[in-house]
């Protein structure tokens, strides 16, 4: 019996000891999720900017860089034949573009012989079919960007504006 006693004894001093640990683990552990989430929200709300913001930024500086107008260069009307095999058909288009600066401006104009014969030579490969839609004439825009700026050696063609469109059948 005095065994028992002993064995209980040592065992309730065990179960103290392990109480112990218990008590601070669980005191413990919520004070350290706590110093672990108020960090990480210091971090993302104090260290980090947040992606709406970063995002909003990047959509500011793209709308200030459309609003930068540059300088515009009348370019003239052009009248061209289609390339269209079944029936005669031309074209009648007045081009503006719009170039970075007067520099650019003075370039162009010093190869302006260079860039109408660049979009007459464009112009004769096209077909009314390629014409006759939105996309069609973006992507003429694009052609005649492209080859104006081959020919500038600065560059620096930032959009093309047609202000007159016509396409005629014979």
């Amino acid at each position: 019996m005095a065994e028992e006693k002993e064995n209980q004894e040592g065992q309730q001093q065990e179960e103290a000891k392990g109480g112990g640990k218990k008590k601070l683990i669980i005191i413990l552990l919520p004070v350290l999720l706590i110093l672990i989430g108020g960090g990480f929200a210091a971090y993302k709300f104090f260290l980090s900017k947040p992606e709406d913001q970063k995002e909003s930024e990047k959509i500011a500086k793209e709308v200030k860089k459309t609003e930068e107008h540059g300088a515009p260069l009348e370019v003239g009307t052009f009248v061209a034949n289609l390339a269209d095999k079944d029936a005669d058909r031309y074209i009648k288009v007045t081009i503006i573009m719009e170039v970075q600066d007067e520099k650019v401006k003075e370039e162009a104009i010093k190869r302006m012989p260079q860039i109408k014969d660049s979009i007459n030579t464009l112009l004769f490969t096209k077909t009314s079919d390629e014409l006759k839609s939105p996309e069609g004439i973006e992507k003429l825009k694009e052609e005649i960007i492209k080859r104006t700026n081959a020919i500038l050696p600065l560059g620096g063609v930032k959009d093309v504006y047609f202000t007159e469109f016509i396409i005629q059948t014979s």
